[in-house]
């Protein structure tokens, strides 16, 4: 299993392995990798020598590009793919961890509630690199800490599509990578995904393995959310509400620097300042 650590993930301000309604990142096989705030150049994750570079065709929307690119990598133990970003790079070029490959771009690809990131995925050597299924699971080697979440905050940051809330709070900015608590039977794990307007999300933790085929319960803000199998999540059928008003979900990720929930809500406007508390009801 591909695996990144510390000295990969502590250069990026947060992680996403499940955050996507993409099958690409079906059971964690992919990881989507946010920069700090207003940086336009991307650096390269892993190390290799370039197989090709192609422009791909995205889903067509009023906010994005038309197009998107794809880098293929070769690190000597599997082939990385990786998207979202128009490449300076050439087949034959070796990169290094850290080496500048190119701009990032927002394709139709992206939600639009999403950020730029670099999606980085991984095929065996022998298998077709083009092809996103049947990429290999990834796992990060690197500290994660649990935040327990009562469903409440005050907005800090405002979007057309999305607010994010001041809460929880990071214990220690820059130490550790956080996230909502999962709230499993045992153990500490962390939320990872779009829940409940992705299919699945995941968790991450020390002691949660790919798939184990125990079945755990899976709660936010005290209230049964879904069910765990081993990383992946399935979410219920539930309805969310931010003081009343109906919202289209709660967006999980990992973040190194500062936290708090973010709210999916194309539909609703809350103000900076407002307190937000967040119902959760399984629908009817």
């Amino acid at each position: 299993m591909p695996t990144l650590g510390s000295d990969v993930l502590m250069e990026y301000q947060r992680f996403s392995l499940y955050n996507s309604p993409y099958t690409a990142h079906d059971s964690g096989c992919a990881i989507d990798l946010y920069p700090q705030p207003g940086e336009t150049t991307a650096h390269s994750p892993v190390a290799g020598t370039v197989l090709d570079t192609q422009r791909v065709r995205a889903p067509e929307t009023p906010y994005t590009s038309a197009h998107d690119h794809l880098l293929l990598l070769d690190t000597g133990a599997s082939i990385a793919r990786l998207l979202h970003v128009d490449p300076a790079i050439e087949p034959g070029n070796f990169v290094a961890v850290g080496d500048p490959i190119g701009t990032f771009v927002r394709a139709g690809f992206f939600d639009p509630w999403v950020d730029d990131h670099i999606h980085l995925g991984f095929r065996p050597p022998d298998a077709d690199p083009y092809r996103a299924s049947g990429s290999l699971p990834i796992d990060v080697d690197v500290p994660l800490r649990a935040l327990a979440w009562d469903g409440t905050g005050r907005v800090v940051e405002r979007g057309e599509t999305y607010v994010v809330l001041d809460r929880p709070e990071h214990p220690d900015p820059g130490a550790c990578f956080v996230g909502v608590d999962a709230g499993s039977d045992t153990g500490s794990s962390v939320l990872d995904g779009g829940c409940p307007h992705y299919a699945g999300g995941g968790r991450l933790g020390v002691d949660v393995t790919v798939s184990d085929g125990t079945t755990e319960d899976v709660s936010v803000a005290s209230a049964h959310v879904g069910s765990a199998d081993g990383r992946s999540v399935q979410w219920d059928d539930i309805e969310l509400r931010a003081n009343g008003t109906p919202i289209t979900g709660l967006s999980f990720f990992l973040s190194r620097d500062s936290f708090g929930v973010k709210l999916i809500c194309p539909d609703a406007r809350f103000e900076v300042g407002e307190h937000i508390t967040i119902g959760i009801r399984h629908a009817d």
